[in-house]
C-alpha cells in the first residue's frame, strides 16, 4: 500500500484540504464528463457496443484457457515467448530474468497499471537497473517520486506550475536553464530530455490494453507515441498485461476501441494504436530482436471462479473515476495504491485483503454513476455491496457499526414496527429542526453533520403522505 503509516481518513482529510490538488480536481474532472458526453451524443450505436463489449468480454471469461493458450501458441509461432506469472513475485522474478539475460542497464517503460500493480519499478532499481518512464504524465510523477493518482492521466493531481519546478530541478543539471511557464514548452523540453533514453535502452516495457488470441498480437493505445518507441527501439521488448486481458479476434478489439478512448478521455480514438506482433523478423525495417509476454494472475483467477468475476471485464477506461463523487472529492492517492476510484474500491481489496483496504468499499456513496458509463456494464455497485457483506460476515466491520446494521436489518423485516418508529423519528427530527429548516447535529452522525446540515424532514412519512394525498384526490 502506497502511503504507509497513514489511515484511508487521514489521507482523505489531507486531500480535502489541500488547496492545489482541489484545484487541479477541479481543472480536470469536468472536461471528462463532458467531452464523454459529446462523443457518445455523437455515436448512435454506443449502446449496441456496449453490449456487444459486454457480451465478448463474458464469452472470454467463459472460455478463458482456451484463448490464452491460443493466444500462447500464436506469440510462439511468431518467435516470441510467453511467461505465467501467479504472483507480483513471480511477475518481478521472471522480468529481472530477462533484464539480466539482454544484459541490460537502461530500461524504457510504457505506462502500465500491471507494472505498478507488481511494484516493478521498485525491483528493477533495487537491481540496478536504470528506469525511465516515457510516457509523460508517469515520467512527471517518477520525477516527484509518486504512484500514479489516475489510471489514465498519472499526473492528473499535478498543477501546471509543480510541474514546472520539477523540471527546474531535473532538467537544469541537463543544460535546459529556462523557466517554462507554457504546456507546450514543457511537453517540447520533456520530449529532448526523453528522446536520448529510447536510444540507449536496453530493453522497453510497455503494458497491452489488448491481446489478441487469432494473431498473438498485443495492443496498446497512446497519445504521445512514446509506447512504440519504446517497444521498437529497444533491443529486447517486454509486454506485461492481466491474463483477462486477451479477445478472441481483431475484429473484437475493434469494438473496444471504441469504447475505450470514448470512454477515457472524450476522443473518437487515441492518437496512435499500435499492433506488436513478436520480435523483428528479417526483412523488417525496425523491432526488438526479442519479444516477450509476462501474463499476470495475482488474484484473477480467484475473481474468475466467484462473485468478483464481472470486475474482470474492466478495460481500465477510467470513466469510472472521471464520475464518481469521491474520487473527484479526494484524488487518487487517498485510495492508498495503484487502483483508485470505484473500480480501485473493488479491486483493492480482493488484491491486498479484505482487512487491508477496509475502507475502500465503505467510502463509495452507492449513486449508481460508475455502472451507468461503464463502457462493458460492470456492476460495481453491486460488487462494492459484496464486499462490504463479506467483510461484516468475516467480523471485519467494526462491533459499534455491526450492532447498527443488524439492529436496521431486524427492523427492516418487520414492516408494522418499522412504520411506526418511522413515524416517530420522523415527527421528533421535523419538530427539532423547524426552527432552522435544517439539522446541525444528530446523535452518531457527527461525523456527517459536521461539514453539512441535514434538511429537517416534513413531519410525515412517505407513506404518511401518499396516503393523505390519495384520500384527498375526487
Amino acid at each position: 500500500m502506497h502511503a504507509a503509516g497513514s489511515t484511508f481518513p487521514q489521507r482523505v482529510t489531507i486531500a480535502i484540504h489541500d488547496q492545489r490538488l482541489q484545484g487541479a480536481l477541479a481543472h480536470a474532472s469536468g472536461g471528462f464528463v463532458h467531452k464523454r458526453a459529446a462523443q457518445v451524443a455523437a455515436l448512435p450505436e454506443f449502446e449496441a457496443l456496449r453490449e456487444r463489449a459486454r457480451s465478448v468480454k463474458e464469452h472470454v471469461l467463459d472460455n478463458l484457457d482456451a484463448y490464452l493458450e491460443r493466444y500462447e501458441e500464436q506469440v510462439t509461432r511468431r518467435g516470441g515467448h510467453v511467461h505465467w506469472a501467479s504472483t507480483a513475485e513471480d511477475a518481478q522474478r521472471i522480468i529481472l530474468g530477462i533484464c539480466r539475460e539482454a544484459g541490460a542497464k537502461t530500461v524504457t517503460k510504457g505506462k502500465s497499471m500491471v507494472s505498478e500493480e507488481i511494484g516493478l519499478n521498485a525491483a528493477l532499481e533495487a537491481a540496478g537497473h536504470e528506469v525511465i518512464e516515457t510516457d509523460l504524465g508517469e515520467y512527471i510523477i517518477q520525477l516527484a517520486k509518486e504512484p500514479p493518482s489516475h489510471i489514465i492521466v498519472p499526473a492528473v493531481h499535478k498543477t501546471r506550475e509543480q510541474v514546472a519546478d520539477l523540471f527546474d530541478e531535473h532538467h537544469r543539471p541537463l543544460g535546459y536553464t529556462k523557466h517554462l511557464t507554457e504546456v507546450g514548452e514543457m511537453v517540447d523540453e520533456a520530449r529532448q530530455v526523453l528522446r536520448q533514453h529510447y536510444f540507449r535502452a536496453d530493453v522497453g516495457i510497455t503494458g497491452g490494453n489488448f491481446l489478441i488470441a487469432e494473431t498473438g498480437s498485443s495492443i496498446i493505445v497512446t497519445n504521445e507515441g512514446n509506447g512504440d518507441l519504446t517497444q521498437t527501439l529497444a533491443r529486447v521488448h517486454i509486454v506485461t498485461a492481466g491474463i483477462e486481458r486477451v479477445v478472441p479476434t481483431l475484429g473484437d478489439a475493434a469494438t473496444f476501441l471504441r469504447l475505450l478512448a470514448r470512454s477515457a478521455t472524450g476522443q473518437e480514438i487515441t492518437s496512435y494504436v499500435t499492433l506488436s506482433t513478436g520480435p523483428r523478423r528479417a526483412d523488417d525495417l525496425d523491432g526488438p530482436q526479442e519479444y516477450h509476454v509476462v501474463l499476470v494472475d495475482n488474484g484473477r483467477s480467484k475473481m474468475l471462479g466467484g462473485p468478483f468475476r464481472e470486475m474482470l471485464r474492466c478495460i481500465r477506461c477510467g470513466a469510472c473515476l472521471n464520475h464518481c463523487p469521491v474520487y473527484s472529492a479526494i484524488g487518487g492517492h487517498a485510495y492508498g495504491w495503484v487502483y483508485p476510484g470505484p473500480m480501485g474500491s473493488v479491486l483493492t481489496p480482493l488484491i491486498t485483503g479484505l482487512s487491508t483496504a477496509y475502507d475502500l468499499p465503505n467510502a463509495c456513496t452507492l449513486n449508481g454513476r460508475c455502472q451507468t458509463v461503464c463502457p462493458v456494464k460492470i456492476p460495481l455497485p453491486g460488487l462494492l455491496r459484496e464486499l462490504r457483506r463479506q467483510q461484516f460476515e468475516s467480523a471485519l466491520t467494526p462491533g459499534p457499526i455491526r450492532f447498527a446494521l443488524k439492529a436496521w436489518a431486524a427492523l427492516a423485516r418487520r414492516p408494522r414496527l418499522y412504520h411506526l418508529k418511522m413515524r416517530v423519528a420522523i415527527a421528533l427530527l421535523s419538530r427539532f429542526g423547524r426552527r432552522r429548516g435544517a439539522l446541525s447535529w444528530l446523535p452518531l452522525a457527527g461525523g456527517w453533520t459536521g461539514t453539512r446540515d441535514l434538511p429537517a424532514p416534513q413531519g410525515r412519512t412517505f407513506q404518511q403522505a401518499w396516503s393523505a394525498r390519495k384520500g384527498a384526490r375526487p
